[in-house]
């Protein structure tokens, strides 16, 4: 039988990618999977205390003036959801990007970690 997991990939910096990373990972989360968020490059933008940097970070505003919940909900509800987040480590050095600016609980890490917690799942990249 095939794994509940989903991992959902996040590569890009933008922040239609990354709120909608976290709308999968919540929704999966809440049915009862098993989920890992694992961000690289400019997706580790995603993970981090302050997001501000997301490309178009403003459109969270808009979002939420529209009845839809913004980043920041999204993101405590994962974690409360038990979703584990992992930054990758080779991905922050890429970008330039400081690991103590991250959520307190995302963990720094390799693919080989991903893939290894994903093992047999699902895996959707943004």
């Amino acid at each position: 039988m095939p794994s509940e997991t989903l991992g959902v990939l996040l590569l890009s910096g933008s922040h239609d990618r990354a709120h909608y990373a976290f709308v999968l990972a919540a929704g999966a989360a809440a049915l009862g999977r098993t989920v890992v968020v694992f961000a690289t490059n400019r997706g580790c933008l995603g993970l981090a205390a302050d997001w501000s940097g997301l490309d178009d970070s403003v459109r969270d505003a808009r979002v939420q003036a529209s009845g839809v919940a913004g980043l920041e909900e999204l993101r405590e509800a994962a974690l409360e959801l038990g979703v584990r987040m992992i930054a990758c480590e080779a991905g922050l050095r890429a970008e330039g990007l400081d690991p103590t600016g991250l959520l307190p609980s995302v963990e720094v890490a390799g693919v080989a970690t991903f893939l290894t917690a994903v093992r047999g799942g699902q895996i959707i990249s943004l």
